[in-house]
């Protein structure tokens, strides 16, 4: 509610549809943000940038209510409000659309939006005014349809028109286009400009720079939970930009240098699985060679098999037959992720907490855990604890993995430095055959380049690297050739030089089939196994 007080005085220009001033947030000794101020105007898109790490999370959950500040205050058109949770918010006009959807699977698209609309508009009502901001903002939606029937470029326009539908004048938005292909991203911006020319307020988060020199107008940049700069993004380039939020230049990824053939490390032949429950994808006919010193890069919206297919690889899911998965020749597909390990396989899963790393447990704890059925054993049959703490600090050394003290926990890491440690942990075991999913989701610039480049370095020494990516970017800058997975079937890759992002974004949205796709249903069930991937 707003206070009697007046805000301080605004920085220059009008005064901000809302303001943070002096915005300090401590958790015990640490530091998230440290005397931020933000001023965000009606009718304008502001970026809010930052590395991993630099506070730029904190404050939007302190702007949404999520979180209160230690010190400073918020306001809104001058007058100081307390945001105390995210209906104080939403009653004053803020809206947020989070990275990762907070959607209920099993309900439909009306049943979604309800859990935040007023108790009085359900059923027709609901389902009329869904179809209406629909057809104003291109947002088309069946109500009727459960979530997990819809791709994710729909679930993502769920977000949006629940967010809309409570007519906010304050739009934060984390990481938008992260699950979106090139024509869905095309259309999200046209959204967001027609918001900005209705006179609406856009806080946008994004590690695509590039995005945020086209839609911006201001940016805020952070680094260490302190406000270090605002600029224009339109008159920077996306490398000064990047330079701005890290303190120094970005390096350039270089390409890999790689002496030859090594031969076929990784085979699947006609690898057909179902889906593994109710909502997943079934995999139909997958066929890949992947030889050392090679990287292919396998392209497609979230939802379309990437996570049965990483299984697949990994050995969560075994194949019917053993001869349908082949690392260096030998038969694995029967086998589960410590035989495959030990065949010289590394695994990275999409999600970094709880399948990768364990959040409670240190980084040397995790180290153990991902070593146990690969390293030397001692006479109690477990890798020394005082090895993991070498390797731990290895990683942390090599791919400046940033946490507070020698051994945190995971779970305290940000986003961007665990996704730095899981990679390194998995490149430090020097794997012969390396399967990496979505390597960079929702890192910064510096941090996306490291990992690109150990990458690249580790193909170059002859390892056989498969990257599945939704960032087109991102493979056409490390990946030989790209292959795309849609609706469990993979298209025949075509050399990365030969292709374009209109091409493999019309194949992303299923507009042309994939060439090995033979529309066979699925074999045999798949075996599972309950082991995280560490």
């Amino acid at each position: 509610m707003a206070a009697a007080s007046a805000a301080p005085a605004p920085r220059g220009g009008p005064t901000p549809l809302f303001g943070a001033y002096g915005i300090v947030k401590r958790f015990g000794a640490f530091t998230a943000n440290d005397g931020v101020d933000l001023e965000i105007r009606a009718g304008e898109i502001h970026a809010l940038l930052g590395e991993n790490g630099a506070g730029k999370s904190t404050l939007m959950k302190i702007l949404y209510g999520l979180l209160e500040p230690t010190e400073g205050v918020v306001t809104h058109q001058g007058d100081i409000v307390r945001l105390a949770n995210p209906e104080a918010a939403r009653a004053l006009g803020i809206g947020m659309v989070f990275q990762h959807f907070s959607l209920c699977e099993n309900l439909t698209v009306a049943e979604n939006i309800a859990l935040v609309m007023p108790a009085a508009l359900t059923g027709r009502a609901l389902a009329e005014r869904i179809a209406r901001l629909g057809a104003d903002y291109g947002l088309h939606l069946d109500p009727a349809r459960p979530v997990w029937s819809l791709s994710a470029g729909e679930r993502q326009r769920i977000e949006i028109v629940r967010c809309l539908l409570q007519n906010p004048k304050l739009v934060i938005l984390d990481e938008p286009t992260s699950v979106l292909t090139p024509g869905e991203a095309e259309a999200l911006f046209a959204v967001l400009e027609r918001l900005r020319d209705e006179g609406r307020a856009l806080l946008y988060i994004s590690h695509r720079l590039d995005e945020v020199r086209r839609l911006c107008t201001r940016a805020t940049i952070l680094r260490g939970g302190r406000v270090v700069g605002t600029c224009d993004p339109r008159a920077e380039s996306a490398r000064s930009l990047a330079a701005m939020m890290v303190g120094t230049g970005v390096s350039e990824v270089r390409p890999k240098s790689v002496g030859g053939s090594r031969g076929e490390r990784l085979v699947l032949d006609r690898l057909t699985l179902p889906a593994p429950g109710l909502h997943g994808t079934p995999l139909r006919d997958i066929a890949l060679r992947v030889a050392g010193g090679e990287i292919l890069g396998i392209a497609g919206i979230a939802g379309n098999g990437q996570a049965e297919l990483f299984d697949a690889l990994s050995g969560e899911s075994r194949a019917p037959a053993a001869g349908a998965v082949r690392f260096d020749g030998r038969a694995a597909g029967h086998l589960g992720i410590n035989a495959r390990r030990r065949l010289g396989a590394a695994f990275v899963p999409e999600e970094r907490n709880g399948h990768a790393a364990v959040p409670p447990m240190n980084l040397s704890e995790n180290a153990l855990l991902s070593r146990h059925a690969t390293a030397p054993l001692t006479r109690f049959g477990l890798l020394r604890l005082g090895a993991a703490r070498a390797l731990a600090r290895r990683v942390v050394d090599a791919f400046d993995v940033r946490g507070a003290g020698p051994d945190p926990a995971a779970g305290t890491l940000s986003g961007g430095n665990l996704q730095k440690f899981v990679v390194g942990r998995e490149i430090l075991a020097e794997p012969g055959i390396l399967v990496i999913n979505q390597p960079t989701w929702g890192v910064d610039a510096a941090a996306a380049a490291r990992i690109r480049q150990a990458v690249l370095d580790l193909a170059g020494r002859g390892s056989a690297v498969v990257v599945i990516s939704q960032d087109l970017d991102e493979l056409f800058e490390i990946a030989d050739s790209i292959a795309v997975l849609h609706a469990g079937a993979l298209s025949r890759p075509v050399p990365t030089g030969a292709t374009s992002r209109a091409a493999l974004g019309l194949l992303m949205g299923g507009v042309g089939e994939p060439e090995t796709q033979t529309g066979e249903p699925p074999a045999a069930p798949a075996i599972r196994t309950a082991a995280p991937v560490l």
